[in-house]
C-alpha cells in the first residue's frame, strides 16, 4: 500500500505538464478506482483502472511514463485478487516502459520488480521471487542510499518470503534490519517503526519464542496507538497477532477480546465487506471453535466466505482458506460429507491459482486426508499424505516445520492401520527436524 501511494504522488510531480493536458474525465475514473482500492473492493477498482489504461493509451501512447504508472496499480489490484497472471503481464509491460526510458538503476525499476515479486511468492515461485527481491534491494541501496525507508520496505517483504520458505535465521535478520533502517529514519515511534516491530514480532510468534515477541508486540501496538486514530486498521494486524500468541500460551481470556476489538475497528475504519474483515471473523470464529461453539462459528465463516467471495473473486486463495476453515468446522462435528465437499473446491481452487505443486496445495492435501482418514478411507487418505509429503519437501526443503508435522500426521495413520514400526519411524524423523531446528535457533 506505502508503494502504490508513493507512486501516484512521483508520477504526478515529474509528468505535471502532461498531467494537467488529460482529460478530466480519465482523473475521475482514476480517483474512483483509488477508493475503491483502498476500501478493498478490488473488483471495482480493476474495473475502473481497466478504462484509465486504456484511455491513457489513447491520450498518451503505449509506451508513455504515465501509462506504465497506471499499469503497475493495476498489476497491484490483479495481485490483491488472486489474478496472478494478467497481474505479471501488466507488472512486466510496466517494467519493460520504465526501462526504456530511465537508467538502469532508478528506483522506479525497484519499485516494479518488488511487486512482481511479490506475485510470484503468492504463486510460491520462491527463486524467481527472491532473484527480483534481491535485484530492487541493489537498486534502491545504490539508488537511495543503505539506510533508505524504501530499502527497509523490500527487506521486510524478502524477510516473508524466507519464512515461508522455513529460513528463520534469514528472515529474522532482515526484519532486524529493516527495524534498524526505520528507527534511524524516523525516529521511535513512527507508524512504520511499529509495522516493522509487528513483523518481527510475528516471526517470533511462529516460530513460538513468546517472551521476545510480546514485548515487541506490545511496543507496536503502543506506538500505533499514541500515533495513530483508535479506529485506525493498522492497529488491527497487531492485535491479532497478539490475539493469536495468547491463544498459544493458552490466555484464553484474553484471545476473545482482542478479536473483537480488532474487529469492531475493521468494521468502523473500512465498512463490513472488506477483506480485512473476513480475516478478523475467521480467527474469531477460530476461537469459537475450540471452545466448542459450533454454530457461532460456523456463522462467522459463512460470512466470511461471502465477503471474500464478493470482494477477491471465485478463484482466490483467500476463498480456498476460507473453505478450509469453514470445513474444519464441518469435521469436528462429524459432518464429513460437508467437510469433504468443501475441502474438494478449496483444492480445486489453489489447484487452478497456485498449481499442484504448491506448498498452500499440499496443505489442502493433507486437510482432505484428514477427512478421509475420519471415514475410514485410509487407503486415500495414505496417498494424500505422501502426495502432500512429497510436496513440501521439495518446495520448503526435508526440514521446514510442515515437513516435520506431515510425518506426525503420517504415523497417527499408520498406527491406526496396526503398522506400528513404521509409524516410530516417521514420529522419530519428525523429532529429529524439530530438534536441529531447536538447536540452530538457541546457536543463532
Amino acid at each position: 500500500m506505502r508503494r502504490f501511494a508513493a507512486l501516484l504522488s512521483i508520477v504526478a510531480g515529474l509528468w505535471a505538464g502532461a498531467l494537467c493536458a488529460q482529460s478530466e474525465t480519465l482523473w475521475q475514473i482514476e480517483e474512483e478506482g483509488a477508493a475503491a482500492y483502498q476500501a478493498g473492493r478490488y473488483g471495482e477498482a480493476i474495473r475502473s483502472w481497466e478504462e484509465v489504461v486504456a484511455l491513457s493509451e489513447k491520450e498518451f501512447g503505449v509506451d508513455h511514463p504515465q501509462t506504465a504508472a497506471f499499469l503497475k496499480n493495476l498489476a497491484d489490484a490483479y495481485q490483491l485478487q488472486g489474478r496472478f497472471e494478467e497481474a505479471e503481464a501488466r507488472y512486466k509491460r510496466s517494467l519493460a516502459i520504465w526501462k526504456e526510458i530511465l537508467e538502469p538503476g532508478h528506483p522506479y525499476l525497484a519499485n516494479g520488480l518488488a511487486g512482481l515479486a511479490e506475485t510470484y511468492r503468492k504463486q510460491g515461485r520462491y527463486a524467481e521471487a527472491e532473484r527480483l527481491y534481491k535485484s530492487a534491494l541493489a537498486i534502491e541501496k545504490n539508488a537511495l542510499g543503505p539506510y533508505h525507508p524504501g530499502l527497509a520496505t523490500t527487506l521486510d517483504n524478502l524477510a516473508l518470503l524466507f519464512a515461508e520458505q522455513g529460513r528463520y535465521g534469514e528472515a529474522e535478520h532482515l526484519h532486524r534490519r529493516a527495524l534498524a533502517i526505520y528507527e534511524t529514519a524516523y525516529g521511535t515511534e513512527h507508524p512504520d517503526v511499529a509495522a516493522s516491530l509487528g513483523s518481527l514480532g510475528a516471526l517470533y510468534r511462529e516460530l513460538g519464542r513468546y517472551e521476545e515477541a510480546e514485548p515487541l508486540l506490545e511496543r507496536a501496538l503502543a506506538i500505533r496507538e499514541k500515533v495513530l486514530d483508535p479506529a485506525h486498521p493498522d492497529l488491527i494486524s497487531t492485535l491479532t497477532t497478539l490475539a493469536l500468541m495468547h491463544e498459544a500460551q493458552g490466555r484464553y481470556g484474553d484471545v476473545e477480546r482482542l478479536l473483537r476489538r480488532a474487529l469492531a475497528i475493521g468494521e468502523k475504519a473500512l465498512g463490513p465487506d472488506h477483506p480485512t474483515i473476513a480475516t478478523s471473523l475467521n480467527n474469531l470464529a477460530a476461537v469459537y471453535l475450540r471452545e466448542g461453539r459450533y454454530d457461532e462459528a460456523e456463522s462467522l465463516h459463512r460470512r466470511a466466505l461471502a465477503i471474500v467471495e464478493k470482494a477477491l473473486g471465485p478463484n482466490h486463495p483467500n476463498l480456498a482458506m476460507n473453505l478450509h476453515n469453514l470445513a474444519a468446522v464441518y469435521r469436528d462435528q462429524g459432518r464429513l460429507n460437508e467437510a469433504e465437499a468443501h475441502q474438494k473446491r478449496a483444492l480445486a481452487i489453489l489447484e487452478k491459482i497456485q498449481g499442484p505443486q504448491h506448498a498452500d496445495f499440499a496443505a489442502g492435501l493433507h486437510n482432505l486426508a484428514a477427512v478421509y482418514q475420519m471415514q475410514g478411507r485410509y487407503g486415500e487418505a495414505e496417498s494424500l499424505q505422501k502426495r502432500a509429503l512429497a510436496i513440501w519437501e521439495k518446495t520448503l526443503g526435508p526440514e521446514h516445520p510442515n515437513v516435520a508435522a506431515g510425518f506426525e500426521s503420517y504415523a497417527t495413520l499408520l498406527r491406526e492401520t496396526g503398522r506400528d514400526a513404521e509409524a516410530a519411524e516417521f514420529e522419530a524423523r519428525a523429532n529429529a527436524i524439530r530438534d536441529k531446528r531447536d538447536m540452530g535457533e538457541r546457536e543463532e
